[in-house]
């Protein structure tokens, strides 16, 4: 017997992905949403139903749950998707030459892979990773050294990185930068590495997938289930498996405090 949709069930479907799309809106705050996620895990018409309006919208369902509510994802060309260009005007990167694109997806990478170092942290629901300006960056700065002898090994060795990780077509970029500099009034410049880090950083948290928790270390924030259902689809990527393959990231405690692996190299 062939099931059928009411105007109504459409609405909740579509309600749920609405709220789905407002990042920092989550079950636990509003009773509506919470029914409606509740709904989603009982009833697999309306799941199928929900599933079916977001794909009309170009939106992916990762997941729906009482933690993150309705996670999703923009599909290719979907009007939802977040262009390059778009995140260059919202994170206010002056330049938007191709070079300046892939620092910051690096700086998005390291950041995913602080806050979810382990496989076992992306499988614990309740696992809350820490990140920071100043780690992130000291992160990504460790990778390019790794990365530079790893070249030069290569090239004493008459042996071209034919094959190299994604990673290192941008590490020189990253290293000529410097990593602070204050502007006369004694703000962060924009153009340094942890000025695109701290921009990078507060976009996420816009988003919903960060939560500001200090000013310290340039400004320190923890990560949400939302963020962590994303990364879990990042994890998929190459580039993710060779930035973590570098051995860059150290696991300080079984609380999942992270620190670089040489920091006292980076200060």
């Amino acid at each position: 017997m062939a099931v059928t949709h009411t105007s109504v069930d459409a609405e909740a479907a579509a309600r749920l992905v609405a709220f789905g799309m407002r990042p920092k809106q989550l079950p636990a705050r509003d009773v509506v949403y919470g029914e409606l996620v509740r709904r989603y895990a009982e009833d697999n018409a309306f799941k199928a139903l929900t599933h079916a309006v977001a794909s009309g919208l170009g939106l992916m369902v990762l997941e729906v749950n009482q933690q993150a509510g309705a996670v999703l994802a923009a599909t290719d060309e979907s009007l939802f998707e977040i262009k390059m260009d778009a995140y260059a005007r919202q994170s206010k990167i002056r330049e938007r030459r191709e070079t300046e694109k892939v620092l910051h997806g690096l700086i998005h990478l390291a950041t995913a892979a602080l806050g979810y170092p382990r496989p076992d942290d992306l499988a614990n629901d309740t696992y809350i990773g820490r990140v920071s300006v100043e780690l992130v960056d000291a992160m990504v700065r460790e990778a390019a050294r790794t990365l530079d002898e790893r070249a030069q090994e290569a090239e004493a060795n008459n042996d071209p990185l034919a094959d190299a990780p994604e990673l290192e077509q941008a590490w020189r970029a990253y290293a000529r930068r410097p990593a602070a500099a204050a502007t006369k009034d004694g703000r962060m410049a924009a153009d340094t590495t942890r000025g695109m880090v701290a921009r990078a950083l507060r976009f996420l948290a816009d988003q919903g997938f960060l939560v500001p928790v200090s000013d310290e270390q340039g400004g320190t924030y923890r990560t949400t289930g939302r963020y962590q259902i994303q990364v879990r689809e990042l994890a998929a990527d190459a580039a993710f498996d060779d930035l973590l393959a570098l051995e860059v990231i150290a696991v300080a405690g079984a609380g999942g405090t992270l620190r670089p692996a040489a920091t006292d190299t980076l200060q």
